[in-house]
């Protein structure tokens, strides 16, 4: 017979409500994520997988859209994780953007969900002051550090959750797309599409790679020459 007045015991791989907490939904969530795609990500889908009533996460999160700030948050503490700002800040800059970039393809799945969020925690917080701190050694006042914050880590973000988009197709669609740089440009007609022609052999070579840090490349080359007065923002 069951002692009634024994404990339940929580469902074998699962564990029992009463151990939830913020970094076990976090977790959850993330393999979910990582696993299936962001769609499957739901409160009773990770109640299911956290063996418990959905309701039970709602005693540690608002609702799903904190679950997707704290999500975002893993990923920025993924990209800051050991980082070291340089004494220049060029360099610096460069770091943290590839580190967002590594973080963006170690976990696509995750930079589509959360890319074009605003986490509003520590990690952010910290990635923000190294960056602004970067700007203004640069020479820049808070008000033109801030802006170009804003612009650099929107277009790195951008760029890099991109990336994680091509990374997260299926293999088929991902190697269709590749393939054409070296297939269907290289068939355009030089006599409708002369540039074009003339630069198709090249497309493939510029690969994901050199997007990236062509593009972090302009962007920082831009600074620095509105940092030393070469450039003069259009609107103020």
């Amino acid at each position: 017979m069951t002692d009634p007045g024994a404990a339940p015991k929580a469902r074998r791989g699962r564990p029992p409500s009463t151990s939830l907490n913020q970094q076990l939904i976090l977790d959850t969530a993330l393999a979910i994520v990582e696993r299936e795609g962001p769609d499957a990500l739901t409160l009773r889908r990770l109640g299911t997988d956290l063996g418990t009533n959905h309701t039970a996460v709602l005693r540690h999160f608002a609702g799903k859209d904190e679950i997707l700030l704290g999500l975002a948050e893993r990923l920025i503490e993924h990209a800051m994780d050991g980082f070291v700002p340089d004494a220049a800040w060029r360099p610096t800059l460069e770091s943290l953007a590839r580190r967002l970039r590594a973080a963006c393809l170690t976990h696509p799945h995750l930079a589509i969900l959360t890319a074009t969020r605003v986490s509003r925690r520590s990690a952010a917080f910290q990635g923000a002051d190294v960056v602004i701190r970067a700007l203004r050694q640069a020479g820049f006042d808070e008000r033109d550090a801030a802006r170009y914050y804003r612009s650099l880590v929107d277009t790195a973000l951008a760029v890099s959750s991109y990336e994680a988009a091509t990374a997260a197709l299926d293999s088929a669609s991902r190697d269709g797309d590749r393939l054409a740089w070296r297939r269907e440009y290289l068939l355009a007609p030089p006599d409708r599409y002369p540039d074009l022609a003339a630069a198709a052999p090249h497309l493939a070579r510029a690969d994901e790679d050199d997007q990236f840090e062509t593009t972090l490349g302009l962007l920082l080359d831009a600074v620095e020459a509105r940092a030393a007065g070469r450039l003069t923002p259009r609107s103020r």
